[in-house]
């Protein structure tokens, strides 16, 4: 399984926002579209970073409620690690543990066609090691 396959089953849904939005914005919007996170776009629609619900934690405990009517792009994580429709599950693991990130945009051409948590990523591992007992129980039960 890939990317292409986690996007084909669970959509290409991505939530966006402008960068100039406040936090608390950012926090109305995760809560109204219930998502842990949302990818920060430019005019073009390029990815320029995600914020999540630990960014805006983080953005509070060290700046009081006052981070709240900072624009977004002030505690955005910037440095937007992506993946692409051929990555492989594994290849998701590695990255999103190596990084100690839970949500990858998904971009394709320059282009934002989806985004991969790491429940997707788990989810799809364990399907596939059901799917393997299953194929290791037919072939033990017909030798």
């Amino acid at each position: 399984m890939n990317v292409a396959g986690i996007l084909r089953d669970k959509g290409h849904d991505v939530f966006t926002v402008d960068p100039r939005i406040t936090l608390a914005e950012a926090a109305r919007l995760l809560d109204e579209r219930r998502v842990g996170a949302m990818v920060i776009v430019d005019r073009a629609e390029s990815p320029v970073g995600v914020i999540s619900e630990r960014d805006i934690i983080r953005a509070v405990a060290r700046g009081g409620p006052e981070a709240l009517q900072q624009p977004v792009s002030a505690f955005m994580s910037g440095d937007v690690v992506t993946a692409s429709t051929d990555d492989s599950i594994d290849e998701l693991m590695v990255r999103m543990t190596g990084r100690r990130i839970r949500h990858l945009p998904v971009v394709e051409n320059g282009r934002l066609t989806g985004i991969v948590s790491i429940g997707d990523v788990v989810k799809r591992k364990i399907e596939d090691a059901e799917a393997e007992a299953e194929a290791m129980k037919a072939y033990i039960a017909s030798a």
